[in-house]
Protein backbone atom coordinates (compact mmCIF):
# COMPACT_ATOMS: atom_id res chain seq x y z
CA UNK A 1 0.00 0.00 0.00
CA UNK A 2 1.34 3.40 -1.03
CA UNK A 3 0.16 6.21 1.24
CA UNK A 4 0.65 9.87 0.35
CA UNK A 5 0.70 12.26 3.31
CA UNK A 6 0.16 15.96 2.62
CA UNK A 7 1.68 18.17 5.32
CA UNK A 8 2.50 21.85 5.75
CA UNK A 9 4.83 20.97 8.65
CA UNK A 10 8.11 19.42 7.59
CA UNK A 11 11.87 19.54 8.01
CA UNK A 12 13.75 21.65 9.04
CA UNK A 13 10.90 22.38 11.48
CA UNK A 14 11.26 20.56 14.79
CA UNK A 15 7.84 19.84 16.27
CA UNK A 16 5.50 17.02 17.20
CA UNK A 17 3.82 16.84 13.79
CA UNK A 18 7.10 16.40 11.93
CA UNK A 19 8.39 13.82 14.42
CA UNK A 20 5.10 11.91 14.34
CA UNK A 21 5.02 11.67 10.55
CA UNK A 22 8.69 10.74 10.30
CA UNK A 23 8.38 8.00 12.91
CA UNK A 24 5.14 6.78 11.35
CA UNK A 25 6.84 6.23 8.00
CA UNK A 26 9.82 4.47 9.58
CA UNK A 27 7.65 2.14 11.66
CA UNK A 28 5.35 1.30 8.74
CA UNK A 29 8.19 -0.27 6.76
CA UNK A 30 7.76 -3.52 8.67
CA UNK A 31 3.98 -3.75 8.30
CA UNK A 32 2.23 -6.32 6.15
CA UNK A 33 -1.12 -5.37 4.60
CA UNK A 34 -2.83 -8.20 2.75
CA UNK A 35 0.48 -9.66 1.65
CA UNK A 36 2.20 -6.41 0.68
CA UNK A 37 4.19 -3.75 2.48
CA UNK A 38 3.38 -0.15 3.34
CA UNK A 39 5.31 2.78 1.89
CA UNK A 40 4.82 6.47 2.68
CA UNK A 41 5.56 9.43 0.45
CA UNK A 42 5.19 13.03 1.59
CA UNK A 43 3.90 16.12 -0.18
CA UNK A 44 5.63 18.94 1.73
CA UNK A 45 6.67 22.60 1.48
CA UNK A 46 9.98 21.43 0.00
CA UNK A 47 8.22 21.14 -3.38
CA UNK A 48 7.03 24.78 -3.46
CA UNK A 49 8.05 28.37 -2.98
CA UNK A 50 7.57 29.41 0.63
CA UNK A 51 7.27 32.52 2.76
CA UNK A 52 7.92 33.13 6.45
CA UNK A 53 4.89 32.74 8.68
CA UNK A 54 3.88 36.06 10.28
CA UNK A 55 4.95 36.18 13.97
CA UNK A 56 6.96 32.96 13.55
CA UNK A 57 9.62 33.45 10.87
CA UNK A 58 11.27 30.08 11.49
CA UNK A 59 8.17 28.41 10.04
CA UNK A 60 7.74 28.74 6.28
CA UNK A 61 4.38 28.33 4.57
CA UNK A 62 4.12 26.89 1.08
CA UNK A 63 2.52 28.60 -1.92
CA UNK A 64 1.21 25.57 -3.84
CA UNK A 65 -0.39 25.80 -7.27
CA UNK A 66 -3.26 23.45 -8.18
CA UNK A 67 -1.55 22.12 -11.30
CA UNK A 68 1.65 21.26 -9.45
CA UNK A 69 -0.31 19.64 -6.59
CA UNK A 70 -2.13 17.48 -9.14
CA UNK A 71 1.09 16.50 -10.91
CA UNK A 72 2.87 15.55 -7.68
CA UNK A 73 -0.06 13.42 -6.53
CA UNK A 74 -0.37 11.69 -9.87
CA UNK A 75 3.37 11.01 -10.02
CA UNK A 76 3.19 9.39 -6.56
CA UNK A 77 0.26 7.15 -7.62
CA UNK A 78 -0.85 6.54 -4.05
CA UNK A 79 -3.38 3.97 -2.91
CA UNK A 80 -4.53 6.34 -0.16
CA UNK A 81 -4.25 10.07 0.60
CA UNK A 82 -3.94 11.48 4.12
CA UNK A 83 -4.01 15.22 4.91
CA UNK A 84 -2.07 15.91 8.10
CA UNK A 85 -2.42 19.70 8.37
CA UNK A 86 -4.97 22.42 7.65
CA UNK A 87 -2.48 24.77 5.92
CA UNK A 88 -2.07 25.75 2.25
CA UNK A 89 -0.89 22.30 1.13
CA UNK A 90 -3.63 20.57 3.10
CA UNK A 91 -6.27 22.87 1.63
CA UNK A 92 -5.02 22.35 -1.91
CA UNK A 93 -4.89 18.55 -1.61
CA UNK A 94 -8.36 18.58 -0.05
CA UNK A 95 -9.57 20.56 -3.06
CA UNK A 96 -7.93 18.08 -5.45
CA UNK A 97 -9.66 15.13 -3.78
CA UNK A 98 -13.03 16.87 -3.60
CA UNK A 99 -12.98 17.84 -7.27
CA UNK A 100 -12.25 14.23 -8.28
CA UNK A 101 -14.48 12.64 -5.63
CA UNK A 102 -11.54 10.75 -4.15
CA UNK A 103 -11.67 9.54 -0.54
CA UNK A 104 -9.12 10.85 1.93
CA UNK A 105 -8.40 10.89 5.66
CA UNK A 106 -7.20 13.71 7.93
CA UNK A 107 -5.65 14.10 11.37
CA UNK A 108 -6.03 16.70 14.11
CA UNK A 109 -2.68 17.75 15.60
CA UNK A 110 -2.96 21.35 16.78
CA UNK A 111 -5.45 23.30 18.87
CA UNK A 112 -5.54 26.24 16.49
CA UNK A 113 -8.17 28.20 18.45
CA UNK A 114 -5.86 28.41 21.48
CA UNK A 115 -2.78 28.84 19.28
CA UNK A 116 -4.30 31.78 17.38
CA UNK A 117 -5.85 33.43 20.46
CA UNK A 118 -2.39 33.53 22.04
CA UNK A 119 -1.39 35.87 19.21
CA UNK A 120 -4.47 37.74 17.96
CA UNK A 121 -7.96 38.35 19.42
CA UNK A 122 -9.96 36.03 17.13
CA UNK A 123 -13.08 34.29 18.52
CA UNK A 124 -12.37 30.60 19.06
CA UNK A 125 -15.84 29.69 17.74
CA UNK A 126 -14.93 31.00 14.29
CA UNK A 127 -11.77 28.90 14.16
CA UNK A 128 -13.56 25.76 15.33
CA UNK A 129 -16.17 26.33 12.61
CA UNK A 130 -13.44 26.56 9.97
CA UNK A 131 -11.78 23.40 11.29
CA UNK A 132 -15.06 21.48 11.22
CA UNK A 133 -15.59 22.53 7.63
CA UNK A 134 -12.06 21.49 6.65
CA UNK A 135 -12.38 18.01 8.16
CA UNK A 136 -16.06 17.38 7.24
CA UNK A 137 -15.39 15.47 3.96
CA UNK A 138 -12.74 13.26 5.58
CA UNK A 139 -13.50 9.54 5.85
CA UNK A 140 -11.65 9.52 9.20
CA UNK A 141 -10.43 12.36 11.41
CA UNK A 142 -7.61 10.80 13.42
CA UNK A 143 -7.00 11.99 17.00
CA UNK A 144 -4.14 11.05 19.33
CA UNK A 145 -6.09 10.33 22.52
CA UNK A 146 -9.59 9.16 23.53
CA UNK A 147 -10.20 12.48 25.31
CA UNK A 148 -9.32 14.50 22.21
CA UNK A 149 -11.46 12.21 20.05
CA UNK A 150 -14.39 12.73 22.43
CA UNK A 151 -13.90 16.50 22.41
CA UNK A 152 -13.85 16.65 18.61
CA UNK A 153 -17.03 14.60 18.45
CA UNK A 154 -18.69 16.92 20.97
CA UNK A 155 -17.65 19.88 18.84
CA UNK A 156 -19.41 18.45 15.79
CA UNK A 157 -16.61 16.60 13.99
CA UNK A 158 -17.70 13.41 12.24
CA UNK A 159 -15.87 10.11 11.69
CA UNK A 160 -13.37 10.66 14.52
CA UNK A 161 -11.01 7.71 15.06
CA UNK A 162 -8.16 7.04 17.49
CA UNK A 163 -4.54 7.13 16.28
CA UNK A 164 -2.18 6.74 19.27
CA UNK A 165 1.44 7.90 19.31
CA UNK A 166 4.66 6.13 20.24
CA UNK A 167 8.20 6.66 21.48
CA UNK A 168 11.53 5.23 20.32
CA UNK A 169 12.96 3.56 23.42
CA UNK A 170 16.15 2.73 21.52
CA UNK A 171 16.92 6.47 21.61
CA UNK A 172 15.14 7.61 24.76
CA UNK A 173 16.12 5.55 27.79
CA UNK A 174 17.81 6.07 31.18
CA UNK A 175 21.58 6.51 31.27
CA UNK A 176 24.15 8.10 33.57
CA UNK A 177 24.64 11.69 32.37
CA UNK A 178 25.81 14.68 34.40
CA UNK A 179 25.12 18.17 33.03
CA UNK A 180 27.28 19.65 35.81
CA UNK A 181 24.46 21.96 36.86
CA UNK A 182 23.08 22.62 40.34
CA UNK A 183 20.47 19.97 41.17
CA UNK A 184 17.64 19.33 40.90
CA UNK A 185 17.41 20.00 37.16
CA UNK A 186 13.93 20.96 35.95
CA UNK A 187 13.71 20.52 32.17
CA UNK A 188 11.27 21.70 29.51
CA UNK A 189 11.53 20.74 25.83
CA UNK A 190 9.62 22.17 22.89
CA UNK A 191 9.04 25.24 20.74
CA UNK A 192 9.96 28.42 22.54
CA UNK A 193 6.78 30.25 21.63
CA UNK A 194 4.01 32.07 23.45
CA UNK A 195 1.47 29.23 23.19
CA UNK A 196 3.81 26.90 25.12
CA UNK A 197 3.30 28.97 28.31
CA UNK A 198 6.98 28.72 29.28
CA UNK A 199 6.75 31.85 31.41
CA UNK A 200 4.59 29.90 33.87
CA UNK A 201 7.55 27.55 34.38
CA UNK A 202 10.26 30.20 34.38
CA UNK A 203 8.40 32.29 36.98
CA UNK A 204 8.43 29.44 39.51
CA UNK A 205 10.53 29.69 42.67
CA UNK A 206 12.41 26.39 42.43
CA UNK A 207 15.75 25.14 43.73
CA UNK A 208 18.45 23.90 41.38
CA UNK A 209 18.40 24.76 37.67
CA UNK A 210 15.78 25.41 35.00
CA UNK A 211 16.76 24.17 31.54
CA UNK A 212 14.96 24.96 28.28
CA UNK A 213 15.62 22.93 25.13
CA UNK A 214 14.19 24.27 21.88
CA UNK A 215 14.05 27.33 19.70
CA UNK A 216 11.40 29.73 18.53
CA UNK A 217 10.25 33.35 18.32
CA UNK A 218 10.08 33.88 22.10
CA UNK A 219 13.58 32.62 22.89
CA UNK A 220 15.45 35.95 22.77
CA UNK A 221 12.98 37.76 25.00
CA UNK A 222 12.80 34.90 27.51
CA UNK A 223 16.59 34.58 27.69
CA UNK A 224 16.82 38.27 28.48
CA UNK A 225 14.02 38.16 31.06
CA UNK A 226 15.28 35.00 32.81
CA UNK A 227 19.10 35.12 32.89
CA UNK A 228 19.29 32.37 35.55
CA UNK A 229 17.66 29.79 33.27
CA UNK A 230 19.78 27.72 30.85
CA UNK A 231 18.66 27.87 27.21
CA UNK A 232 20.34 25.11 25.20
CA UNK A 233 18.65 25.73 21.86
CA UNK A 234 17.37 23.03 19.54
CA UNK A 235 18.53 19.46 20.19
CA UNK A 236 17.66 16.18 18.50
CA UNK A 237 18.46 12.47 18.66
CA UNK A 238 21.11 11.34 21.10
CA UNK A 239 21.95 14.88 22.19
CA UNK A 240 18.35 15.43 23.25
CA UNK A 241 18.08 11.98 24.85
CA UNK A 242 21.11 12.64 27.02
CA UNK A 243 19.61 15.88 28.34
CA UNK A 244 16.37 14.10 29.24
CA UNK A 245 18.34 11.42 31.10
CA UNK A 246 20.37 14.01 33.02
CA UNK A 247 17.36 15.94 34.35
CA UNK A 248 15.31 15.28 37.48
CA UNK A 249 11.83 16.49 36.48
CA UNK A 250 10.23 17.24 33.12
CA UNK A 251 8.07 20.36 33.34
CA UNK A 252 5.30 20.72 30.75
CA UNK A 253 3.57 24.09 31.21
CA UNK A 254 1.61 24.06 27.93
CA UNK A 255 -2.18 24.18 28.10
CA UNK A 256 -2.76 23.93 24.34
CA UNK A 257 -1.05 20.70 23.17
CA UNK A 258 -3.21 17.86 21.86
CA UNK A 259 -0.72 15.21 22.99
CA UNK A 260 2.90 16.23 23.58
CA UNK A 261 5.36 13.66 22.24
CA UNK A 262 7.95 15.14 24.59
CA UNK A 263 5.98 13.66 27.48
CA UNK A 264 6.61 10.13 26.23
CA UNK A 265 10.24 10.93 25.42
CA UNK A 266 10.75 12.18 28.97
CA UNK A 267 9.02 9.20 30.57
CA UNK A 268 10.98 6.72 28.44
CA UNK A 269 14.13 8.43 29.74
CA UNK A 270 13.00 7.82 33.31
CA UNK A 271 11.96 11.42 33.86
CA UNK A 272 8.75 12.09 35.85
CA UNK A 273 6.41 14.82 34.60
CA UNK A 274 5.08 17.96 36.28
CA UNK A 275 2.22 19.63 34.43
CA UNK A 276 -1.12 21.35 34.68
CA UNK A 277 -4.15 18.98 34.81
CA UNK A 278 -5.27 19.79 31.26
CA UNK A 279 -5.84 17.84 28.04
CA UNK A 280 -2.51 16.64 26.71
CA UNK A 281 -0.68 15.69 29.91
CA UNK A 282 -3.90 14.41 31.50
CA UNK A 283 -4.65 12.27 28.43
CA UNK A 284 -1.14 10.81 28.28
CA UNK A 285 -0.58 10.23 32.01
CA UNK A 286 -4.09 9.69 33.35
CA UNK A 287 -3.91 8.18 36.83
CA UNK A 288 -0.57 6.45 36.26
CA UNK A 289 2.03 7.12 39.01
CA UNK A 290 4.45 8.75 36.57
CA UNK A 291 3.56 12.42 36.86
CA UNK A 292 2.21 15.12 39.13
CA UNK A 293 -0.65 17.18 37.65
CA UNK A 294 -1.61 20.22 39.66
CA UNK A 295 -3.02 23.69 39.00
CA UNK A 296 -0.13 24.81 41.24
CA UNK A 297 2.77 23.97 38.91
CA UNK A 298 5.36 24.56 41.63
CA UNK A 299 3.69 21.95 43.84
CA UNK A 300 3.64 19.56 40.90
CA UNK A 301 7.39 20.05 40.38
CA UNK A 302 8.18 19.17 43.99
CA UNK A 303 5.81 16.18 43.95
CA UNK A 304 7.41 14.84 40.77
CA UNK A 305 10.80 14.63 42.53
CA UNK A 306 9.45 11.71 44.60
CA UNK A 307 8.14 9.67 41.64
CA UNK A 308 9.84 6.39 40.71
CA UNK A 309 11.93 6.76 37.55
CA UNK A 310 11.52 3.04 36.84
CA UNK A 311 7.74 3.43 36.86
CA UNK A 312 8.13 6.12 34.16
CA UNK A 313 10.22 3.81 31.97
CA UNK A 314 7.76 0.93 32.31
CA UNK A 315 4.82 3.20 31.48
CA UNK A 316 6.45 4.56 28.30
CA UNK A 317 7.21 1.02 27.17
CA UNK A 318 3.50 0.57 26.39
CA UNK A 319 3.72 3.11 23.56
CA UNK A 320 5.41 1.93 20.36
CA UNK A 321 5.59 3.49 16.91
CA UNK A 322 4.86 0.09 15.39
CA UNK A 323 1.47 0.00 17.13
CA UNK A 324 0.87 3.60 16.06
CA UNK A 325 1.59 2.78 12.41
CA UNK A 326 -0.68 -0.27 12.52
CA UNK A 327 -3.53 1.80 13.96
CA UNK A 328 -3.06 4.43 11.24
CA UNK A 329 -3.26 1.86 8.42
CA UNK A 330 -6.13 0.02 10.08
CA UNK A 331 -8.11 3.27 10.23
CA UNK A 332 -7.62 3.83 6.50
CA UNK A 333 -8.79 0.33 5.68
CA UNK A 334 -11.70 0.44 8.13
CA UNK A 335 -13.27 3.48 6.46
CA UNK A 336 -12.50 2.40 2.90
CA UNK A 337 -10.23 5.37 2.19
CA UNK A 338 -8.52 3.54 -0.67
CA UNK A 339 -8.47 5.17 -4.09
CA UNK A 340 -10.01 3.55 -7.19
CA UNK A 341 -7.46 1.04 -8.41
CA UNK A 342 -5.81 0.83 -5.02
CA UNK A 343 -7.44 -2.54 -4.41
CA UNK A 344 -5.55 -4.21 -7.22
CA UNK A 345 -8.05 -3.52 -10.01
CA UNK A 346 -7.11 -1.88 -13.27
CA UNK A 347 -9.29 1.19 -12.77
CA UNK A 348 -7.48 4.49 -13.28
CA UNK A 349 -6.86 6.13 -9.93
CA UNK A 350 -6.76 9.71 -11.18
CA UNK A 351 -8.98 11.78 -13.43
CA UNK A 352 -7.39 14.88 -14.93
Amino acid sequence: MRILVATDAWHPQVNGVVRTLTKLADAAEGLDVEGSGVAFTFLTPQSFRTFAMPSYRDVRLAMPRPARIARLIEEARPDSIHIATEGPIGLMVRRYCRQRRLPFTTSFHTRFPEYVRARVPVPGSLIWRALRRFHAPSRAVMAATPALAAELTERGFDNVMLWPRGVDTNVFHPRAIDLCLPAPVFLSVGRVAVEKNLQAFLDLDLPGTKVIVGDGPARASLEEAYPDAIFLGEKQGEALAEIYAAADVFVFPSKTDTFGLVLLEALASGLPVAAFPVKGPRDVIGNAPVGALDHDLRSACFAALDISRQACVEFAGNYTWEASARAFVDNIQAVGAVLPGGDGTEQPRFVA
